[in-house]
């Protein structure tokens, strides 16, 4: 049997392909943009993985029922990593993606008999920011949505809600529903790949640049890392194991508090860190003010991310061990990000001078 993987085009999702189908699984990806398969395969195989056993079905989240226009072969599991990303977005097309093309995954593994590994976020176990935000983790119907929409923003509500909607949903399908929580996702331990797309590189690029003078929060704040190739390794046992945890946080402990890591990584950088701290809310009206958000290259959505909350990912981190896995030292993947984030500047550096030679 296959496992059908969305938003395998996405960071997380290309080094899940790669490491599944390493281990000789079948894997389906369900694509938006069929072009792109071929992009795919090579990146599959340059992480290490074989694209021969990687099949590719036309779909999209945002339509009815995917817009699958074909049966399915038999799938053992589906791992549902597609989303809608980015600051600012629209509620509707949020919720067009990430609450009902969620329900349309669930469905699927429904039709299926098939296990749905649904992978949303850390800040689902924050049940203090969940009150802050309106929302009962407990009864989905009593939730104020409209509130969580307005205070968080489109893509953080989004992703809350279709969470909670389908873990509700998965109890009255029966279907049988894996929920993992990952938090900030970090570059590849060894490699220090890290998707310019992800928050975390923005966070490095503001600090190397000298836009980042304050830290965000209290010393007590931190924003809590999973390197991505023990995300991907722990979710291709969540799909592919019998025996697997109803829901599997994933945070690697050790991860330094905010000003700490700063530092670190200021120090790899060979720039000067950031020590004076600034309240979050303080912050985010800073960033509210017309044109400094660009200016900055910050949005006060991210700021949510980063909290004083400590969450207990300690079920999860026993599930992998017992399987073999641990976290990768965090200081390895923090200096192998700066490491690809120096290759990459001097190497955009290097296309600059080029094309102003020309």
């Amino acid at each position: 049997m296959s496992i059908l993987i969305t938003g395998a085009t996405g960071f997380i999702g290309r080094h899940l392909c790669a490491g599944l189908t390493a281990q000789g699984h079948e894997v389906m990806v369900l694509m938006r943009s069929p072009q792109r398969f071929p992009i795919l395969r090579q990146a599959v195989d340059r992480l290490g993985g074989s694209a021969e056993r990687l099949t590719m079905v036309a779909g999209d989240l945002d339509r009815p029922d995917l817009d699958l226009r074909s049966p399915l072969p038999r799938l053992r599991s589906i791992v549902h990593l597609g989303a809608r990303f980015g600051w600012r977005l629209d509620p509707d097309a949020a919720r067009k993606t990430n609450v009902e093309g969620s329900r349309a995954v669930l469905e699927l593994a429904a039709r299926q008999g098939a296990r749905l590994v649904y992978v949303s976020g850390f800040m689902l176990d924050n049940r203090a920011h969940l009150q802050r935000l309106g929302l009962d983790p407990d009864d989905v119907e009593r939730c104020d949505w409209r509130r969580a929409y307005r205070h968080a923003g489109a893509y953080e509500a989004s992703k809350l809600e279709g969470a909670l909607r389908v873990r509700a949903w998965a109890r009255a399908l029966g279907v049988e529903y894996v929920e993992v929580l990952p938090a900030t996702v970090a570059g590849h331990s060894i490699t220090g790949e890290l998707d310019p797309a992800q928050p975390l590189w923005n966070l490095i690029d503001n600090l190397a640049s000298g836009r980042l003078s304050m830290v965000p929060g209290s010393p007590q704040h931190w924003l809590p890392l999973v390197a991505v190739d023990h995300l991907a390794a722990v979710l291709g046992l969540a799909a592919t194991v019998d025996d697997v945890p109803g829901r599997l946080l994933l945070r690697d402990a050790a991860t330094p508090n905010l000003q700490p890591m700063l530092a670190a990584l200021a120090r790899a950088l060979g720039v000067t860190a950031p020590k004076r701290h600034l309240p979050i809310g303080v912050m985010s009206a800073i960033l509210r003010v017309p044109g400094v958000a660009r200016l900055m290259r910050s949005e006060p959505e991210a700021l949510h991310f980063i909290q004083a909350y400590r969450p207990d990912g300690e079920a999860a981190d026993r599930f992998a061990e017992l399987h073999g896995l641990s976290h990768p030292p965090i200081d390895t993947v923090l200096m192998a990000m700066v490491r690809r984030y120096r290759a990459g500047a001097l190497e955009s550096d290097g296309l600059l001078h080029r094309q102003q030679a020309v």
